[in-house]
């Protein structure tokens, strides 16, 4: 018997080997007639909608595969900028508290019409309607803009429970003219200048209960509390980190910086680190000196991790970290675009290896019948880690959200569009029911199979056979 399950292990072994390396990847149009989406994202334990920012000032809700009309919210009348297609105003941020399932707070960045376009990080609730949210906001903090363009806009969760929040230079050009701080530049002034910066708090608690526009605490382990510097600061040296991403399994942090020029980057911050990195602009841009005087000699820069030129390009979008179970084998890979180009890009990075796996994948993941994927404005991630796509397009009418799927998706045996494979308890080959169909199962499935385990009854005819055996071996080849 032994002898007997060796050889169906090999065979076994093989199929899995085949598989990891033979999936072909695609996409799907999800939605579509949207006015300049930027940003989707879910709710904590929400698996049946998406959130999609419509730049111009309003969140729209695709529940169960379908657009709804009405807005989530909508604070257009609030918002400045985000009406043409290269404004970099507007809605620009959201993020849902960790316990929103519980006390239905979600917050939002923009720009907003009194301050002329100054930043504002805002905290709304949901109605009692779940598809509705209160339109009455509370303000969480803000700062002014010196400029229109570099207002950053990204805001999330981190795996500590505080919320982040990316700034941008003040914008203008090369992080000079007025509102600039000379000498160095906004991102390298780290004492009443918040621009050019990460900035984190804790929306949970208010250390500023007089100041009604800043309702937040700050947390302790910030790198500048009780010394110079702003208290808000978690790391500086950005240009404009547009598109950032904590990787769900591991908590590292991901940042996408918009180089002047010559260089986009990708910045790395491994989890449970990274306060008071600095970044290098505008001393560098990309691994290169920019405006590099004697005081940037003094400091210690973080590299990024990634850089590619103009040629062909002109602005990164920042993406995620594939963790999602529909494509088992891209686990741990990190996605990112070109606003320009259209280029998609993957690699996976480690500390001790670097980057590995380059691979664009622009073709791969045109979608079929005629389709085209543009203006890659952003990523997103869907409550099972599925990785969707933004395309901002050209009106205020041909907006679309596209979704990264395998060409072979795999059984979905109720019909509701997630495959077999995502669902609780609906696939037989993730055997130890980690949510990810890897080497891990067969070795689990074999060895409780040896033993005459009743949880290999993979039929469900009673008995453990060989016949179960057959059955998992076919399920762990189908991806589920």
């Amino acid at each position: 018997m032994r002898r007997m399950t060796a050889l169906l292990m090999t065979a076994l072994l093989g199929a899995a080997v085949g598989a990891a390396h033979g999936q072909g990847l695609t996409t799907v149009r999800v939605a579509s007639g949207l006015a300049r989406p930027i940003y989707v994202t879910h709710a904590p334990g929400d698996p049946s909608r998406l959130f999609i920012i419509e730049k111009q000032g309003r969140i729209r809700i695709l529940k169960n595969g379908v657009l709804l009309t009405t807005p989530f919210l909508d604070i257009d009348p609030i918002v400045t900028g985000g009406t043409t297609t290269n404004s970099e105003q507007g809605l620009l941020g959201l993020a849902f508290h960790p316990d929103y399932q519980t006390n239905g707070k979600f917050y939002v960045n923009y720009t907003a019409v009194a301050g002329s376009g100054d930043t504002v990080v805002a905290q709304y609730t949901v109605s009692g309607n779940p598809d509705i949210a209160n339109t009455t906001g509370t303000t969480i903090i803000t700062f002014d803009q010196p400029q229109t363009n570099h207002n950053g806009g990204w805001i999330a969760f981190g795996p500590d429970g505080y919320l982040y929040i990316a700034s941008g230079d003040g914008g203008n050009f090369n992080d000079q003219g007025t509102g600039h701080t000379e000498p160095g530049g906004n991102a390298q002034d780290i004492t009443s200048n918040l621009l050019g910066k990460m900035l984190r708090v804790d929306v949970d608690g208010d250390d500023f209960p007089s100041d009604p526009n800043r309702n937040y605490r700050i947390p302790t382990g910030n790198p500048f509390v009780g010394v110079t510097g702003d208290d808000e600061i978690f790391q500086y040296g950005l240009r404009n980190p547009w598109r950032n991403a904590f990787d769900r399994q591991t908590g590292d942090l991901w940042i996408a910086d918009v180089g002047q020029g010559a260089w986009e980057e990708v910045n790395f911050s491994p989890a449970g680190s990274g306060a008071g990195l600095n970044f290098g602009w505008r001393c560098k841009e990309g691994n290169a000196n920019f405006n590099f005087d004697a005081n940037c000699a003094t400091l210690s820069l973080t590299a990024p991790i990634w850089v590619y030129d103009h040629a062909g390009k002109c602005s990164i979008t920042g993406g995620y970290v594939y963790r999602g179970c529909a494509i088992p084998e891209l686990q741990g890979t990190y996605f990112f675009a070109d606003f320009c180009s259209n280029d998609i890009w993957s690699f996976r990075y480690t500390t001790d290896s670097g980057i590995q796996e380059f691979t664009n994948r622009r073709v791969e993941l045109t979608p079929p019948g005629g389709l085209t994927i543009n203006a890659i404005t952003s990523f997103g991630e869907d409550y099972f880690g599925e990785i969707y796509i933004c395309d901002q397009g050209t009106t205020a009418s041909n907006g679309e959200i596209f979704k990264i799927i395998p060409v072979s998706p795999g059984m979905d045996t109720d019909g509701n569009g997630i495959p077999n494979t995502c669902e609780p308890g609906g696939c037989p080959a993730d055997f130890d029911g980690s949510g990810f169909i890897d080497l891990d199962d067969y070795v689990a499935f074999v060895l409780a199979f040896e033993d005459g385990d009743e949880s290999t009854d993979v039929d469900g005819s009673g008995f453990v056979d060989l016949d179960d055996f057959v059955a998992f071996v076919l399920a762990f080849e189908d991806g589920c």
